[in-house]
């Protein structure tokens, strides 16, 4: 009888990210039959009660490194983990990981990644030397290969859109409906920074509901009550302003499939609205967001830069009026390389 394999899942789950969840679904489904995965998680007892998994705490270095000498391969599933953005000691953790797997005869994934940033120079020397020993991988997008190819990577690795794309769709039923805003606090937007881009929001559909989904409990969670304790919101929008937080992207996703527009600065915010054929516009903190933007063919405008003239009127040409279901399909379609690469694994 074959041996079961046990792979170990490295990523940011049980974070209370709808995004991350919604990655780790999809990797879990994608699985050969028969694997009996351990995820690295920070809230261990959601993610093993909710799907039924073995967990390790991904806090502890020490814990998941004794992980990686129990399983069979390690998995980095979805995201962008190589990167220096959250800190180069971040890198450092997940460089350690790779080098233990691969001194132990253990295959290597790079399942549905991102690449990047790399700011520091010492950041892409060690990624340099990391990516040789990868066994297997599969980009989110162009840009990840592109940069992994400059970096030394012999073989592009197969590309298609971010893992998420693939989730069941969901029936648009949002004609009319209210506004949805998928926002979450960024440097780039800090006290009055927020202002223009309100103002433009005030005058979008004044007479439609603005439903604030936070997709990250802990980082996105109260930025309404913030906002309006600031003083930044006016009166008449706050007063059709509410938040709702769902606790599965599933219920995430039908709120949004109930919803005239989708403003998403979140990346999975404007997959899984995209995805259920909603309406959507991207504000972008993130060049993963840009680009997520230019593969849905949906208006995207920068934070880092001052909101463009007629703002207001480009969303209001958004309303109402789904993404094209052609590309939707074929992002779906293109996520099929990331499933592919977990064969391996059987």
């Amino acid at each position: 009888m074959p041996l079961r394999p046990r792979p170990l899942l490295v990523g940011y789950y049980g974070e209370h990210n709808l995004g991350d969840d919604a990655l780790l679904e999809v990797l879990l489904a994608a699985l050969p039959a028969g694997c009996r995965p351990t995820v690295t998680a920070r809230d261990q007892s959601l993610v093993q009660r909710r799907y039924g998994v073995a967990t390790v705490d991904r806090t502890s270095l020490a814990a998941v490194l004794e992980a990686v000498g129990r399983c069979d391969a390690l998995v980095f599933g979805g995201g962008s983990l190589l990167q220096d953005s959250t800190s180069f000691l971040s890198l450092v953790y997940y460089a350690t990981l790779v080098l233990l797997a691969r001194s132990q005869g253990k295959p290597v994934l790079l399942w549905g990644q991102g690449l990047g940033p790399l700011r520091r120079k010492r950041s892409r020397w060690l990624v340099r030397g990391l990516l040789p020993l990868v066994t297997a991988v599969s980009w989110r997008d162009p840009a990840s290969a592109a940069l992994a190819r400059s970096l030394g990577r012999r073989g592009e690795g197969a590309v298609g859109a971010d893992p998420v794309w693939s989730v069941a769709p969901e029936l648009w039923r949002g004609e009319g409906g209210p506004i949805v805003l998928c926002f979450r606090p960024t440097p780039q937007l800090e006290g009055e920074g927020w202002r223009p881009w309100l103002q433009a929001l005030e005058g979008l559909a004044p007479e439609r509901e603005l439903i604030w989904l936070p997709f990250h409990a802990h980082q996105d969670r109260g930025l309404l009550a913030s906002l309006r304790a600031q003083g930044l919101l006016s009166p008449a929008l706050a007063a059709r302003s509410r938040e709702l937080s769902p606790d599965r992207p599933r219920e995430a996703m039908r709120l949004c499939a109930g919803s005239g527009l989708v403003l998403a600065m979140r990346l999975h915010g404007l997959i899984l609205a995209a995805a259920a054929g909603a309406p959507t516009a991207a504000l972008s903190y993130d060049p993963k967001v840009e680009a997520a933007a230019s593969a849905l063919g949906c208006p995207c405008h920068r934070l880092d830069q001052p909101p463009p003239a007629g703002l207001t009127a480009r969303w209001q040409a958004c309303l109402d009026a789904p993404p094209d279901p052609e590309r939707v399909r074929q992002l779906r379609q293109s996520t099929q390389v990331h499933a592919r690469l977990l064969a391996r694994l059987a």
